[in-house]
């Protein structure tokens, strides 16, 4: 029986205020904050995204702190 790697859950989220700025959360635990241009180029990285995978994919990049692997597609 092949082991195949855990899927990557949504264990990531986001939301934006009004104001533009982006709140990224891992398991309920602000991680980062977007602001200005780079908020703009993320939202904008988000609604292109093909799926949810496609979109945890790109908060795991933006942290910085998902870059051991699990990131792969």
């Amino acid at each position: 029986m092949k082991k195949s790697k855990p899927a990557l859950t949504s264990t990531i989220s986001c939301s934006s205020t009004k104001n533009g700025i982006v709140f990224i959360n891992y398991f309920h635990k602000q991680v980062k904050i977007l602001k200005g241009k780079e908020a703009e180029q993320f939202l904008k990285k988000m609604e292109a995204a093909a799926d949810e995978k496609a979109k945890q994919l790109i908060m795991a990049k933006i942290t910085g702190n998902f870059k051991r692997g699990n990131e792969k597609g």
